[in-house]
């Protein structure tokens, strides 16, 4: 049973960056390489959103609202996902949550199967 523990969130001003962390533990490096992993977020007061997802090989897929400005990716050794957000605007203040389901990877998939962190507060201020 995969269990998946975010860090790394937290308040920062517009414009600023913070680099999330999501730790895989109850799964091997072996089954885990082969995962598609993700990142999704929720507003204050909106629905759950897809930020990006990253497959066993590495290829990635983002939302429009983060293209350009985050990147998501894995280390296969320490079984950690990473999301590192850039320039960051009052609209990316959210829940984040990270995701992890065999394959094949899609967000969608994660969204309804896919085993879940508990999520962590991000808040980016003016």
């Amino acid at each position: 049973q995969v269990q998946l523990v975010e860090s790394g969130g937290g308040s920062v001003q517009a414009g600023g960056s913070l680099k999330l962390s999501c730790k895989a533990s109850g799964v091997t490096r072996y089954d885990l390489n082969r995962y598609c992993l993700g990142w999704f977020r929720q507003p204050p007061g909106k629905e759950r959103e897809a930020v990006a997802n990253i497959d066993g090989d590495g290829d990635t897929i983002y939302s429009d609202a983060v293209k350009g400005r985050f990147t998501i990716s894995r280390d296969h050794r320490e079984k950690v996902l990473y999301l590192q957000m850039n320039s960051l605007t009052p609209e990316d203040t959210a829940m984040y949550y990270c995701a992890a389901d065999k394959p094949p990877c899609s967000a969608a998939t994660l969204a309804a199967v896919g085993t879940w962190g508990q999520g962590i507060q991000v808040t980016v201020s003016l």
